[in-house]
């Protein structure tokens, strides 16, 4: 188990919701732009307990296979809002309603977009 952080946090962070079915995950380097963290992972659920199987599980992934735990935890599932704050990495899981509502994206708009999934291979 290595411990990560920065950069490879954050990927590990998606890929862990992406297992757990999260939807439209996204991570923006806000590295220069915020004094709060360098990447925010952002991503949605579409019912409360689906909201609540992607922070358990998401959570626990990273710590079994990173050994890395948040900092702290702010929010509830119930709130709709949650963030697991690692301190260079802030994981969003919020559902679908208040991702919409806050609109994260644009508020870090001049943030770069960080690939996180694998490159699919090119068929020749």
């Amino acid at each position: 188990m290595t411990k990560v952080e920065g950069i490879e946090l954050a990927k590990a962070c998606a890929l862990a919701a992406d297992e757990n079915k999260a939807e439209d995950i996204k991570i923006i380097d806000v590295r220069g732009l915020s004094t709060l963290t360098d990447f925010m992972v952002i991503c949605s659920g579409n019912s409360m307990p689906h909201l609540k199987a992607v922070l358990r599980d998401t959570e626990g992934l990273v710590i079994e296979r990173h050994g890395v735990k948040p900092y702290k935890t702010e929010g509830r599932a119930e709130t709709k809002w949650v963030v697991l704050d690692y301190v260079d990495v802030m994981v969003h899981v919020m559902h679908e309603d208040m991702r919409t509502l806050y609109g994260l994206e644009e508020l870090w708009g001049d943030g770069k977009d960080v690939q996180w999934q694998e490159e699919p291979a090119s068929e020749e």
